[in-house]
């Protein structure tokens, strides 16, 4: 949930109405944070959607992506900080090479897209048929 959440720095849980930035900590590592306050790292739910704004151009190049994007937080399977975020696509980044001074917010729930019905047999041989 938070590569900080069990270091020397206090922790909270995001909060959907808020805006937060990617932010050097004092020890050197890149973590989530309220602008202005980097004593206290903002833990993040794995599979939590996110706004994603102020992409370095570098990475947009190197991505394939946009200056704004919507992500996935994810635990990534591979080096010591596991907080990253996963792009539209398929992409994965730690958030140490995202780098500092990213904007990011939760993607409200009523924002998210919704999963869309199966469709029913009777529906499938309708489309067949036409």
């Amino acid at each position: 949930m938070c590569d900080f959440s069990l270091e020397m720095y206090a922790s909270r849980p995001a909060r959907e109405s808020e805006e937060y930035v990617t932010t050097r900590f004092p020890a050197g590592s890149i973590g989530v944070a309220a602008p202005g306050d980097c004593s206290t790292a903002v833990c993040i739910l794995y599979d939590t959607k996110l706004n994603l704004e102020n992409i370095s151009k570098e990475l947009q190049i190197g991505l394939g992506v946009r200056e704004a994007e919507q992500v996935t937080f994810a635990r990534l399977q591979h080096g010591a900080y596991r907080d990253g975020v996963r792009f539209g696509n398929g992409r994965e980044l730690s958030l140490q090479l995202l780098g500092p001074g990213v904007r990011l917010s939760l993607v409200s729930a009523e924002a998210a897209p919704k999963p869309t019905a199966p469709a029913t047999t009777r529906q499938r041989i309708l489309e067949l048929a036409e």
